[in-house]
């Protein structure tokens, strides 16, 4: 690992002081850059280096985002900012073809930024940081500062982030939910248990997208109806007739939210649905200081392809059989047409433990907005070996009593 270069001159930190609550007009520390930031903007842009981190004006540590309390806090001095939010825009929907087609052209004819990895060196220690990936938010592995990657978000051919769900779920009440999903699993391994040592465990916000749809589908299929008769022996059997039906239905799809990160245990992911994606405010990268954050693998044309039209054409699918009716449905077409596709680039927060037992990685995710846990776990195969000897006992201890009492 290669170690940091001292910097000159540098004095050793001040004591904490007493917490306050700094206002948006009072002082703000110096620019590094002179005249990139303007004198009202709070954070502090590392241009050369396409960082972004917000120095304490009391202390001058690096600030991070506290869910406990909705601000920006200070670790060393305690003070605490209020998140400044651009109330003059509201969250717009963008029509996914012209959208896309839109962001397609431009990547031929600009110079992209890739999404590759990328080492920044750090401006408060002088240490070398690799962005990895889609990682675009981190803290420095030496002096710990939190560092966002800035030339991701603002690339020509990437989409910008439209909003965010604020992390609402702090480490403690994060830790404590864990606990609980962890201790719950009766049959993991001891060893799983022991997350705290074989296990890494960070807030992360993950791309989502949120799709609007109104789609129009002309069906044809079968009903089927039940009747009952009786047979030449006086048995009851049951019979359908079916009935040939065709239709159209509309559904309006709203708020249905795809993740655009790989890597992750999709399966679990899904389920922690719902987000509340009605309560996104517009982004503002305060809401990610001192947290991990991840720009999309996919963009929103291939995930709307990839993930959100099989569960939208899994919806007009119940939407048909609720219109056919009866005891049972058939549906031989539907030919679904999509008069509108609208969406809405997201962050979501969650936390994220990752514990590798016997050589294998396992994830449990925190919904960083309610608090679900979901996640994979190991199984113990000496404690299931046991249930079930267990088990067998018991059996074979109730049979005897039973033989017992009977042959008395």
């Amino acid at each position: 690992m290669t170690v940091p270069p001292p910097l000159p001159g540098r004095q050793p930190p001040r004591p904490p002081e007493p917490p306050r609550t700094v206002g948006p007009d009072q002082a703000r520390p110096r620019q590094l850059v002179p005249g990139v930031p303007s004198a009202n903007d709070r954070e502090m842009l590392q241009v050369t280096e396409q960082t972004r981190t917000y120095p304490c004006a009391n202390c001058g540590d690096a600030l991070v985002y506290d869910p406990a309390i909705g601000k920006l806090r200070s670790p060393s001095c305690g003070s605490t900012y209020p998140v400044l939010l651009d109330t003059s825009k509201a969250l717009q929907l963008h029509p996914l073809g012209p959208t896309m087609n839109a962001l397609y052209a431009q990547a031929r004819s600009a110079a992209q930024v890739q999404v590759v990895d990328h080492e920044v060196v750090c401006q408060n220690c002088g240490g070398h940081t690799l962005f990895s990936g889609t990682l675009t938010a981190t803290r420095c592995p030496y002096c710990n500062t939190p560092i966002q990657r800035t030339d991701v978000q603002v690339a020509p051919a990437r989409l910008p982030i439209d909003g965010i769900l604020p992390l609402r779920v702090g480490d403690e009440q994060a830790r404590h939910n864990i606990e609980a999903w962890v201790n719950s699993r009766w049959f993991a391994p001891r060893e799983f248990k022991k997350y705290r040592v074989l296990g890494s465990f960070s807030s992360v916000y993950l791309s989502y997208y949120s799709y609007d749809a109104e789609v129009t589908t002309d069906y044809s299929g079968a009903r089927g109806t039940h009747r009952t008769r009786r047979d030449s022996d006086g048995n009851i059997e049951t019979y359908t007739d079916w009935w040939p039906v065709s239709g159209r239905v509309h559904d309006s799809i709203r708020q249905l939210a795809e993740s655009a990160n790989t890597g992750l245990d999709s399966e679990r992911v899904r389920e922690l649905e719902p987000w509340p994606a009605e309560q996104a405010v517009t982004y503002t990268p305060e809401f990610v200081a001192g947290h991990l954050a991840r720009t999309y693998d996919g963009d929103a044309a291939q995930v709307f392809e990839a993930q959100a039209r099989p569960r939208i054409e899994g919806i007009i699918e119940n939407t048909v059989r609720r219109d056919i009716g009866g005891d049972e449905q058939r549906v031989s077409r539907m030919n679904p047409v999509y008069q509108s596709i609208d969406f809405l680039y997201l962050l979501m927060p969650v936390w994220l433990l990752t514990v590798t037992f016997a050589g294998k990685p396992f994830q449990v995710f925190v919904n960083g907005v309610t608090g679900e846990v979901q996640g994979q776990r190991p199984w113990s195969a000496i404690k299931i070996a046991s249930a079930i000897i267990a088990g067998l006992l018991l059996i074979g201890i109730a049979v005897y009593l039973y033989m017992q009492v009977r042959g008395g």
